[in-house]
C-alpha cells in the first residue's frame, strides 16, 4: 500500500505542473534566517523523475542566502479537496549554469521575466510600487533544485486519518506508517 501512495505523491506533484489551477503549484518553502524560521510561497516549476522539485526566484532574494548558509529547506504542499498534505524536506542547490538559465530564460514568458530584472534587489523598502527600474539587459534569474531526503504524507478522511513518512537512503525510498 505504501508504494501506491508513494506514486499518488509523484502523480500529484507532476500533476502541480501540467493540470491548470492545481493546488500543488504553489508550495510553502521553509528556510532559516540564522535561528529565525522563514516561509514564502513558490511555484513549482518542474518534477524530476527522482522527485527533485525545481522553481526559479531572483539571486539577490533573502532565500537565496538563507539557503547558501543552510541549504536544508522544507516544503509544504496542501491539496483541499482531496484533502492530502505533503511535508518535503531536503536539501536545496541554487543552480547558476549561464547555459542551463539562458535555456530556461527563453522559455518564459517576457511578461514574466519583470520579476528576475529589478534594479534593486527583493525586499528593499520604496517609496512608490509604479516606480520600480527593470534592467533591460540583463537579469538576477537562478534556479533552486530541492533533492527531497523525506516525505512525510497526510490525507484526512475518515474514519481514519493516513499518514506515511517515505525516507530516501541510499537512493531508494521505503515508506513506513504513522500514526496521524
Amino acid at each position: 500500500m505504501d508504494q501506491l501512495i508513494f506514486q499518488q505523491i509523484k502523480n500529484e506533484l507532476i500533476n502541480g505542473i501540467v493540470k491548470k489551477g492545481h493546488p500543488f503549484k504553489y508550495f510553502a518553502l521553509g528556510t532559516l534566517s540564522g535561528n529565525i524560521p522563514c516561509q514564502r510561497t513558490v511555484v513549482l516549476r518542474k518534477v524530476q523523475p527522482n522527485l527533485q522539485l525545481l522553481f526559479y526566484t531572483d539571486k539577490r532574494s533573502p532565500k537565496v542566502e538563507q539557503i547558501r548558509r543552510n541549504n536544508t529547506v522544507s516544503a509544504l504542499f496542501y491539496h483541499p479537496k482531496k484533502m492530502i498534505q505533503l511535508q518535503v524536506e531536503g536539501k536545496a542547490d541554487i543552480k547558476e549554469n549561464p547555459e542551463m538559465l539562458r535555456k530556461i530564460w527563453k522559455s518564459i514568458p517576457a511578461k514574466s521575466r519583470k520579476d528576475y530584472t529589478t534594479v534593486l534587489p527583493p525586499g528593499i523598502k520604496i517609496d512608490q510600487p509604479d516606480g520600480i527600474e527593470y534592467l533591460t539587459e540583463s537579469d538576477h534569474f537562478c534556479m533552486v533544485e530541492i533533492q527531497p531526503t523525506r516525505i512525510e504524507y497526510l490525507k484526512l478522511k475518515q474514519p481514519y486519518h493516513l499518514r506515511v513518512e517515505f525516507l530516501k537512503m541510499e537512493g531508494e525510498w521505503s515508506g513506513t506508517f504513522l500514526i496521524p
